[in-house]
């Protein structure tokens, strides 16, 4: 960027964070966000608040009670952040995201902080977690809320709360249950969702899927591999049952006939379900990575989870998904959407979820989210919140730039609804057995049919859902303000 850019970006800030002006009671506590979003902003290797704090020419234990003491309300700020996502970037084939998030620490002080899994290092690591709730509309993706995990051994521990400044009312809730409240926050915020996507951490809790399925929230999740479900709806009877020449209560109704087969996990039914045993594996180019196209081979079957009381209930669409260029990576997705939804569309929500990843990496390389090392629970708070209106400032400038790039007009085709690029699709690619054997060389010869990952792979019969974004999952969004 020029110096032009630069001080038009420095305005363009100004006038942003004057949207969250009433979140402030005094001028001077407002003018210390504009301090602590320009330092996440800026080119500080380290975004901790003392270099921030340095940078800006102050103490930094000014910074650091604004952040952990200060009267202002985070909470309205958050309200804020939402209101704008749905005032400039709703619109429809909106997803929400959901996902965690961890950060390495030392010690014991920090809230949350325990040994346990962390998924920045790949193992278990003396860490806390965060439960994030994402947002994606075409070419444009952020972050909408956020909140800490306490696990339960801080939460048998008052002491240890109140010394982190943990309030009463804050107790240990499953990660399910956080994101749960952030969807139903930003739902009450006015922000819609045509679809919810998320990991086997949280697909694989049936009574998750269930409070969504209550919410009527369409969704497409991984599971586990020992996900349980019916391959064929067994039978279900009200009929009450005595053995003959027996006395007490009958057993209970409703209630599986006699003999029904017992659920089995989704990753036996690609061996035993004959609709899945007997389907030939479909190739789909799923997305442009950084080596090319990602082709993964699909098999899609309708199965019967059982409910709270054992029993059929929903029926759920199965994804059985495997790399081609690495066999044994293999990914297993459900949705709750109606029996008509293609395929590709439920692929090209379930491969979405690389926008939170993304937005995760961007919010840690870029904006410093993982370098704060406040000991204090609202401290956290406000600097998970105000990482996420750094975020949302960034995702607006980098979108504003890339419109102003000089592009060529496009060419009206099946494959471009809305315009832009095409590095997220999903593109059924007709089976040969070249795919199979030999994927490096499918992935190359479908790299050279779509020069500069714009073209979709044409040497076969296609089918694509027309929604297409224009976004590089592999292109970041660097910005210093200097």
């Amino acid at each position: 960027m020029d110096v032009s850019q630069i001080r038009g970006i420095k305005n363009r800030l100004h006038h942003y964070l004057q949207e969250f002006a009433p979140c402030f009671g005094r001028k001077d506590t407002r003018a210390h966000l504009k301090t602590y979003v320009s330092g996440q902003l800026s080119a500080l290797e380290r975004k901790s608040v003392e270099p921030i704090a340095l940078e800006a020419g102050m103490p930094a234990r000014t910074l650091q009670e604004f952040l952990s003491q200060h009267c202002w309300d985070h909470e309205r700020m958050r309200d804020e952040l939402q209101a704008l996502v749905v005032r400039d970037h709703s619109g429809p084939h909106s997803i929400g995201l959901i996902d965690e998030t961890s950060y390495v620490k030392k010690g014991d002080k920090t809230p949350g902080v325990q040994r346990q899994w962390c998924g920045a290092v790949g193992k278990k690591e003396n860490c806390l977690v965060s439960v994030h709730l994402g947002y994606s509309q075409v070419d444009f993706h952020c972050l909408l809320d956020a909140d800490l995990f306490l696990p339960q051994s801080w939460s048998e521990n008052r002491e240890r709360c109140r010394e982190a400044g943990i309030p009463e009312e804050v107790v240990y809730r499953p990660k399910t249950a956080i994101a749960l409240e952030l969807y139903d926050r930003a739902r009450a915020n006015g922000v819609e969702f045509d679809w919810l996507t998320f990991d086997e951490g949280y697909g694989g809790k049936p009574p998750f899927l269930r409070q969504l399925d209550a919410r009527q929230q369409a969704f497409v999740g991984e599971v586990p591999a020992n996900f349980y479900a019916w391959a064929k709806r067994p039978c279900v009877t009200e009929r009450p049952y005595r053995r003959r020449g027996t006395r007490g209560v009958p057993r209970k109704t409703p209630r599986l006939v006699a003999g029904s087969p017992k659920p089995q996990t989704v990753a036996s039914m690609v061996d035993h379900h004959p609709a899945l045993r007997r389907q030939d594996w479909q190739a789909y180019r799923v997305k442009d990575g950084q080596k090319g196209p990602m082709v993964w081979e699909v098999k899609h079957a309708m199965i019967y989870p059982p409910n709270e009381a054992g029993l059929p209930d929903q029926v759920y669409h199965l994804l059985v998904a495997r790399s081609v260029l690495a066999p044994d990576e293999v990914k297993y997705f459900i949705s709750n959407a109606g029996a008509e939804t293609s395929v590709e569309v439920l692929l090209l929500v379930a491969f979405s979820r690389w926008r939170i990843e993304r937005c995760f990496q961007d919010d840690k390389g870029q904006l410093g989210m993982d370098h704060y090392e406040g000991r204090r629970w609202l401290g956290w708070q406000r600097h998970l919140v105000i990482s996420a209106v750094s975020f949302l400032f960034l995702a607006r400038v980098h979108q504003a730039l890339r419109e102003k790039k000089s592009r060529p007009d496009p060419v009206p085709s099946p494959y471009r609804r809305f315009g832009g690029g095409a590095d997220v699709v999903v593109e059924r690619l007709s089976s040969h057995s070249g795919v199979r054997e030999n994927g490096a060389q499918a992935s190359m010869a479908a790299k050279a049919q779509c020069p500069g990952s714009e073209e979709p792979y044409q040497n076969h019969p296609t089918k694509i859902t027309p929604t297409r974004y224009s976004i590089n999952p592999n292109q970041t969004m660097p910005m210093a303000l200097t």
